[in-house]
């Protein structure tokens, strides 16, 4: 596989073990790619505040975070926010359900409406209208019916992924893991025939599918083992680096 130049890999159940850690054995084999010219990028769900010390310990050439809602190469910055007036009109839609629990992701603060155990945050309570100032680049909702009600009652110019089997992720049409993607290898002049992509959940299929080869570990959810070329051990086995290993380096 001498052509591959780009490794792009999910972070959360992927790349990182179920504690959230990072192996050594998977930072020394991200290094030894770079030492070797070959491209090291992250694309999650994640925002940007909570992949800092990962990506403090590997150095990634380019991030694409909240599930492409924004890109990072370098001191360039690309961002994709749902304009307000949608991200209201679906918040009102929301608001409306009382056995969901919902909240909004600004890149610098999550907000909302009520206590979430697990997730830090700031309370917000004038929903369905946004905190002043502030870009709604993903709409988060949980809650039993949550995923149907959203698909049936999506605002025109939205799309929405589940993540973990459910959590509902509303973004803006040209927010997505596979448009990052594209705008990450860009910028290297990189071909997506010579990339390989890492996932396990729903919003990675495309991305693997774009990419020359699509990896998924052994833990991935069915519909993206489907969609992948090859599978790797699972995130607690190392999966992502044992592959590296023995295909890359």
């Amino acid at each position: 596989m001498k052509n591959i130049k780009a490794i792009i890999t999910d972070l959360d159940r992927t790349l990182l073990r179920t504690d959230k850690s990072l192996s050594e054995y998977t930072v020394a084999a991200l290094k030894e790619c770079k030492a070797r010219g070959i491209k090291v990028m992250a694309a999650t769900a994640r925002p940007e505040r909570s992949i800092t010390e990962y990506d403090a310990t590997i150095g990634f050439d380019a991030v694409t975070v909240m599930n492409g809602a924004k890109v990072m190469v370098g001191d360039k910055v690309i961002t994709y926010g749902i304009p307000d007036e949608l991200a209201e009109e679906m918040l009102a839609k929301v608001c409306g359900q009382k056995e969901f629990l919902f909240s909004v992701e600004t890149g610098e603060i999550l907000y909302a409406a009520e206590h979430i155990p697990e997730f830090e945050y700031t309370l917000h309570t004038e929903f369905p209208k946004l905190p002043i100032g502030e870009t709604a680049y993903k709409i988060l909702v949980s809650g039993e019916g949550a995923a149907e009600f959203i698909k049936e009652n999506l605002t025109e110019g939205l799309h929405c992924t589940v993540a973990n089997g459910y959590l509902v992720q509303i973004m803006s049409n040209d927010a997505n893991k596979r448009n990052g993607v594209k705008v990450m290898l860009n910028a290297f002049g990189i071909a997506p025939e010579e990339a390989v992509y890492f996932g396990d959940d729903q919003d990675d299929a495309e991305s693997m599918q774009l990419c020359s080869l699509g990896v998924a570990v052994d833990n991935a959810i069915p519909e993206v083992k489907v969609a992948a070329d090859e599978i790797a051990e699972s995130n607690d086995a190392d999966g992502v680096a044992k592959w590296i290993e023995e295909h890359l380096l």
